[in-house]
């Protein structure tokens, strides 16, 4: 069995595409995650995944790249309190967020504490998905190192954080405002009526068919100026091929010709 023949095998057994993903990143990945679990070749490790559903949980869990921190790239954050939340605010007042690739759960909480400076906590609620089922454990969890901690100001480690030995436990009024839920970018039907969709550092895995399919689907998510929030490395190029206009380094907006933001 070749690698086509793999991917094909995957997609009937989970429905994820690896035709979607950059085929050198993912079959370097999978090429290690095999031979750590010391089987020569795919078709052995196809068998293998089929039997075992803890191999199987595994290698589903592998595909993701996780590295996630909380207030990563604090400049970004800072746009975000100052003029984002206040321009979506000064529209409505109950927002519809969505974190679309939350990891172990940094980015949500992250977002939370941030509108907190502007909203009651009681007014928060956070959709958070992603496809690594082990990933959302931890975040559920809501216990981390300091050093997914060491970008986020003193004063939001010290409200909402409880200290547990060496690690930090996050607080239920913020647990509270977020929903997780286990969810496939490539594949599932995406939710409607969103003010900000936040997906940051996960895109540049994807090939280029994939990203365009994803950027098109998240502008149908956002309501009418609607914000996308992307990552470092995810600069969108003609975003008005997608119905977006950029609107701060990182932030692009929705049907926005006619808004103009300073």
């Amino acid at each position: 069995m070749d690698y086509e023949a793999f991917k094909e095998e995957i997609f009937k057994m989970s429905k994820i595409n690896l035709t979607l993903y950059k085929e050198k990143q993912m079959k370097r990945r999978i090429d290690a995650l095999i031979r750590k679990n010391n089987f020569d070749t795919y078709k052995d490790y196809v068998q293998a995944i089929k039997e075992n559903k803890d191999l199987y949980k595994e290698f589903i869990n592998y595909l993701t790249i996780n590295v996630s921190e909380f207030y990563r790239n604090p400049d970004q954050w800072e746009v975000l309190e100052k003029e984002i939340f206040p321009l979506l605010l000064s529209r409505n007042k109950k927002l519809n967020i969505w974190s679309s690739a939350c990891s172990t759960g940094d980015e949500p909480y992250t977002i939370v504490m941030v509108l907190n400076k502007l909203l009651p906590l009681s007014s928060i609620k956070i959709l958070a998905t992603d496809i690594d089922t082990g990933a959302l454990e931890k975040a559920q969890n809501g216990v981390y190192t300091s050093k997914s901690l060491e970008n986020l100001p003193k004063e939001m480690k010290d409200k909402y954080f409880t200290v547990v030995g060496d690690s930090y436990k996050i607080n239920d009024e913020v647990k509270k405002c977020v929903e997780f839920k286990q969810f496939n970018l490539l594949r599932d039907p995406y939710p409607t009526g969103m003010d900000l969709i936040v997906c940051r550092n996960v895109l540049i895995y994807f090939t280029e068919e994939a990203k365009n399919d994803i950027y098109k689907k998240f502008n149908m998510s956002l309501n009418p100026q609607g914000i996308l929030f992307v990552g470092s490395t995810e600069q969108l190029i003609m975003a008005n091929k997608y119905n977006f206009k950029s609107l701060k380094t990182f932030f692009y907006i929705k049907d926005a010709d006619h808004f103009n933001f300073g």
